[in-house]
């Protein structure tokens, strides 16, 4: 099926980075199919754009320097009859010396001044219009505001092979609506125009025999609808009918049905990982590597990786999936005799647009609605490293979420404290608060491997049930991913011997029971990282203060939060009804003693449910910047390791009166706390 892509902006847009971050992909990618028209008004909203220099020129020099065919429609027709009298090249040089600001106030400025300022300094200029009128001058048009000249750029992109096309059009903003508006550095924030700014807008618009003066009294402007029998009417809607209906419109549909991956895919990390040692970032890995080799579904995985594969472990697809390169490999790598080379080819799967997020998103955005706007669903598996992610391309996230992308974005490397030797431009602590403002993305913070596959395996599910498009929900996934080592268990049973599966999708679950002495209990939450000092805070809870901490993994603070504002607002408009019990509350109902969350990101990620706890809530987190330094002492700098867990949940057994202060004053002796340290949250 072939189309074509068309994006409309202005010139002030350009200078938003992401604007221009990945325009070298289309022409590395040779995507013909795509064009560009800017708006080249030269206006900002607040003033011009390059008001003392030529921003059709820079743009012109940016998209010639990344391999796009560029198009200039700069000057309407009224001009041509003057260039062909430029034998000299003399109204050239003028065109091309006078900077934009100047241009601007041609555009608001009578015919008299552009004769005068124009024309006027030099002689020949000024002999080559003195046949024109005032009115005429000023009426010159330019290129953007030129059918017939737009027309023939449109066809000359359409045309155009081996490259994408931007068409620069020269225009004036505001233009046909009057002099208080075209051309004016306050047009953006003009919302209203008088009864006498809207006939001078029909007379422009040559609708007299439509719109009488009458017709603007009264206070209301007229709605103009021509009748459905007439000329204009037909013609529109012909055009429409044959352009295939109106737009926008989205309609889905299923032209190759998805088969969803067999089960096999994901049972194996349900099995745990055994004594073998490996990071979630591991697993993952053999995750998608599953997924692709599914005999079913292989096919619709599109993993994209910015330049990092090699930081995640996932090199080792290079040589079986291959990178994807419009030229194929026309060249030898120098690790050509390995086993794990790199391998670029026209059929790769991997899409790899090098150092920028900006690019791989764009390819993840087009691939997450590809069950659209193509009618063919595609699994997209974005994995970028956390910290630049929806730090750097946060917008474009949320662009694409309106669009109504279904894929996953994989938040590699994450954490706070995991990146030995890393400092704070790595060290990501922020990246579920920041995901989590994103209406249909579900965050997740898995600990283990049988999490993340699961989530996954739900995910893809909620997307595409029983792999049919046109039911499932358009909901994008953010999971994070760590590079830090441990065994992987099996997946548990509750004390029921029933699956934890549900509290794992849900976000919450009771991962162990704690030891069976008799002495005060508590009750430690942990997610991603977090788990291993959890772990240890349970053993020394247990030996030094016969404390017995049960553990709860908590894959989802933000889905907690989302279901437990639906059960608030059920309760609120059914008041006669038993009330509902979010899952958070249901669940930590089961447990025992004052409650402590832990995570490896910021506080308030766990305090997203802290309102719904059925008891004492305290959490640590890792707010503040990321340092260099190992993950034993970044995590006792920011007051998450197992010394400063214990202090938490002593406190809060002090607190509720079941110990006594001495327990606190022994563990800070007994850990050597300082008392009077540096607060991390302060930088």
């Amino acid at each position: 099926m072939s189309s074509r892509v068309w994006g409309f902006v202005g010139d002030g847009e350009i200078d938003e980075p992401e604007t221009l971050g990945a325009i070298s992909l289309a022409a590395r990618e040779k995507l013909d199919n795509l064009t560009w028209v800017v708006n080249c008004n030269l206006q900002r909203l607040d003033g011009p754009v390059r008001g003392n220099g030529k921003v059709i020129q820079e743009l012109e020099a940016i998209f010639r320097g990344n391999g796009w065919n560029v198009i200039k429609v700069i000057w309407g027709g009224g001009w041509d009859e003057l260039l062909e009298k430029d034998v000299d090249g003399v109204l050239l040089n003028k065109m091309n010396s006078t900077i934009d600001g100047e241009f601007q106030q041609y555009a608001i400025e009578s015919g008299s001044f552009i004769r005068e300022h124009f024309f006027g300094p030099d002689s020949r200029l000024r002999a080559m219009v003195e046949h024109l009128s005032d009115s005429e001058l000023q009426n010159l048009p330019r290129g953007g505001h030129d059918y017939q000249k737009l027309y023939a750029a449109y066809a000359a992109a359409v045309e155009t092979k081996g490259a994408p096309t931007v068409i620069l059009a020269k225009t004036i903003k505001g233009w046909t609506l009057g002099n208080g508006f075209e051309g004016r550095n306050s047009t953006h924030q003009i919302k209203k125009m008088s009864p006498k700014q809207l006939i001078e807008l029909r007379d422009r618009l040559h609708l007299q025999d439509v719109l009488p003066d009458s017709a603007f009294e009264g206070g209301l402007p007229p709605y103009v609808r021509p009748a459905p029998d007439s000329e204009i009417a037909t013609y529109l809607l012909g055009r429409r009918t044959a352009l295939d209906g109106p737009l926008p419109s989205r309609v889905v549909e299923n032209r190759r049905p998805l088969v969803l991956p067999n089960d096999s895919v994901f049972t194996e990390f349900l099995q745990g990982s055994g004594t073998q040692a490996v990071s979630t970032t591991v697993a993952f890995t053999r995750l998608l590597r599953n997924l692709c080799r599914d005999p079913q579904v292989g096919s619709r995985i599109v993993p994209i990786i910015p330049d990092e594969a090699r930081t995640f472990g996932m090199d080792a697809m290079f040589k079986e999936l291959g990178i994807y390169s419009a030229l194929g490999q026309n060249y030898e790598p120098v690790d050509h005799d390995l086993l794990l080379s790199y391998k670029e080819s026209t059929d790769g799967q991997i899409l790899e647009e090098g150092i920028t997020e900006a690019g791989g998103l764009a390819d993840w955005t087009a691939a997450a609605t590809s069950y659209a706007h193509r009618g063919v669903a595609m699994i997209p598996f974005f994995t970028f490293y956390s910290m630049f992610g929806f730090q750097r391309v946060g917008d474009l996230i949320w662009a694409a979420a309106d669009a109504r992308a279904r894929g996953f974005l994989m938040g590699a490397t994450a954490g706070r404290t995991t990146l030995q030797g890393e400092g704070l431009q790595h060290n990501d602590g922020q990246s579920l608060v920041l995901s989590s403002v994103v209406p249909v993305c579900r965050s997740y913070d898995p600990t283990f491997a049988f999490e993340t596959a699961l989530i996954v395996r739900d995910g893809i599910h909620r997307m595409y049930p029983g792999g049919d498009a046109t039911a499932g929900e358009d909901i994008l996934y953010y999971i994070t991913l760590y590079n830090e080592n441990y065994q992987m268990p099996a997946m548990p049973t509750d004390e029921a011997g029933h699956s934890v599966a549900e509290g794992v999708v849900k976000g919450l679950y009771r991962s162990d029971l704690g030891p069976s002495n008799a002495g005060p209990r508590a009750t430690i939450l942990f997610s991603g990282a977090a788990h291993t000092e959890a772990l240890k805070a349970q053993a020394e809870l247990t030996e030094h203060y016969g404390v017995s901490a049960e553990l709860w993994s908590a894959t989802s603070y933000q889905q907690l939060r989302v279901e437990a504002l639906e059960v608030d607002r059920w309760n609120s408009l059914h008041p006669e009804e038993q009330p509902r019990v979010p899952w958070v509350t249901s669940q930590l109902e089961r447990s025992q003693g004052p409650i402590v969350a832990v995570t490896d990101f910021m506080r308030m990620v766990p305090d997203q449910v802290s309102r719904w706890s059925p008891r004492a809530w305290h959490s640590l987190g890792t707010d503040g910047f990321g340092r260099s330094d190992t993950r034993e002492t970044l995590r006792h700098y920011f007051e998450t390791d197992a010394p400063n867990i214990v202090l938490a949940v002593l406190n809060q057994l002090v607190a509720d009166g079941t110990l006594v202060p001495a327990a606190i004053s022994d563990a800070i002796s007994r850990y050597n706390l300082a008392t009077e340290g540096q607060v991390p949250w302060h930088g």
